[in-house]
């Protein structure tokens, strides 16, 4: 296990490793933030990547809030950012179904406002809690606006054999708050304890989708990305599927403990993403 506590004492294959990074996709909940709290090292950590040439993006596998209210809450953390540095769970479901099945417009969509609104925004039509009002597709997500009504509609069209998807797998939502925040793989696992019945698809981390977008549109190789997060099963395993570098910290759910068992060996565990910062211009400055 390649947990780093001084970055002097980096192996040479994984300073090499390092040194070829040009881009750092990056987790939010848990790496950059904890629920409304910006974490000490953010701001200077980008600041780095900035000086060192290094770009980065945002994924997030937390679907509440659409792409346009993301970067409000960037910009409130003092964070700059734009429409093309962020990808939500929410909008790599939306391309599935584009790409994969482009006669879908009608989804029963269990998730916030917000999110219907982005679905909307690109084409879908967001259909009622009504038994008359037939969707094409089923759409279940982290909804902090659930009700048991609009619960109960969602497995009755996952009983009636609909098109079934999931945004992402997470089972809580991490948060600085005095609450367990249950996220969307814990509610399409009730749907599942009431009907029998999975999703078809579960979209997000870890599907290697969301990285492989970034590497197209930045024109990257694999090895020249590096994903930071603090999942292993959702950040990390994107990473492996991915076959690009993988950086799990422990400011968020993953402890040393769950890294130690992890299957398959992660790649790399720093304490933190400002630990990160030091040793990526560590690896730069070796020769």
């Amino acid at each position: 296990m390649n947990y780093i506590k001084e970055v002097a004492h980096t192996p040479a294959y994984i300073l090499e490793k390092i040194k070829k990074i040009k881009h750092v996709a990056l987790d939010m909940d848990g790496t950059i933030y904890n629920g409304e709290t910006l974490f000490p090292y953010t701001t200077d950590f980008l600041k780095k990547l900035k000086r060192l040439g290094i770009s980065y993006s945002f994924l997030t596998n937390n679907p509440s809030k659409n792409t346009s209210e993301y970067l409000e809450k960037l910009k409130a953390l003092e964070i700059e950012a734009t429409e093309e540095d962020m990808y939500t769970s929410a909008q790599a479901t939306i391309d599935y179904l584009k790409h994969h099945h482009p006669e879908w417009k009608r989804l029963f969509i269990l998730g916030t406002p917000s999110m219907i609104e982005q679905f909307e925004k690109n084409g879908f039509i967001s259909t009622s809690d009504s038994p008359e009002d037939e969707p094409d597709a089923l759409i279940v997500s982290f909804d902090k606006s659930l009700t048991y009504s609009r619960l109960c509609r969602a497995a009755w069209w996952a009983k009636q054999n609909k098109p079934y998807f999931a945004t992402n797998p997470d089972w809580v939502c991490p948060t600085d708050q005095s609450v367990v925040l249950v996220d969307c793989g814990a509610i399409y696992t009730c749907i599942e304890a009431a009907t029998g019945r999975k999703p078809d698809k579960v979209l997000g981390k870890p599907q290697p989708e969301m990285l492989n977008g970034i590497l197209k549109s930045k024109n990257l190789r694999r090895d020249q990305v590096v994903m930071v997060g603090d999942r292993i099963y959702t950040d990390m395993i994107m990473a492996y599927r991915a076959k690009s570098l993988g950086v799990l910290v422990l400011s968020g759910e993953a402890t040393l403990n769950d890294a130690e068992k992890a299957d398959p060996k992660l790649d790399l565990i720093l304490q933190n993403i400002g630990e990160l910062g030091k040793l990526i211009e560590y690896a730069q400055k070796q020769h």
